[in-house]
């Protein structure tokens, strides 16, 4: 059984940083595309990562890009999201999900569109005030 189940979300002022976890069970972190996803309040679900690790590299949307950085420890299997400068848009619920068909090597490619990913988790709030 396959499950993900983030943490770290918190609510802070502008320009502060946050460090997210996802902690994953069934799956291997380095046998996988990994990808974190947010929703922003009153909004749908990005269809795009914000940012994926995979055995092929990193990729991020252009609204996080120098800001967020994605990493995996493949020991703890867990992904984790670094947020610095956060800004208020970046309130959301962020939620980390696998694609197990892909890992990024053996000739397989991550991608960053949330239907590729067949696991998600819960999610978890982070809120950035002015």
């Amino acid at each position: 059984q396959v499950r993900l189940a983030e943490s770290g979300g918190d609510s802070v002022q502008a320009g502060e940083s946050l460090r997210l976890t996802c902690t994953i069970s069934g799956v291997s972190v380095n046998n996988a595309c990994m990808g974190w996803f947010r929703q922003a309040p009153g909004k749908e679900r990005e269809e795009f990562a914000i940012a994926m690790i995979g055995n092929d590299g990193t990729e991020y949307d252009d609204s996080v890009k120098d800001r967020f950085t994605v990493s995996r420890d493949n020991v703890e299997n867990a992904v984790y999201l670094q947020m610095n400068s956060l800004k208020p848009e970046d309130t959301a619920i962020y939620s980390c999900a696998a694609d197990s068909r892909r890992s990024g090597s053996d000739g397989t490619i991550c991608y960053r569109r949330d239907f590729m990913y067949s696991y998600w988790g819960q999610g978890t709030q982070v809120t950035v005030s002015s």
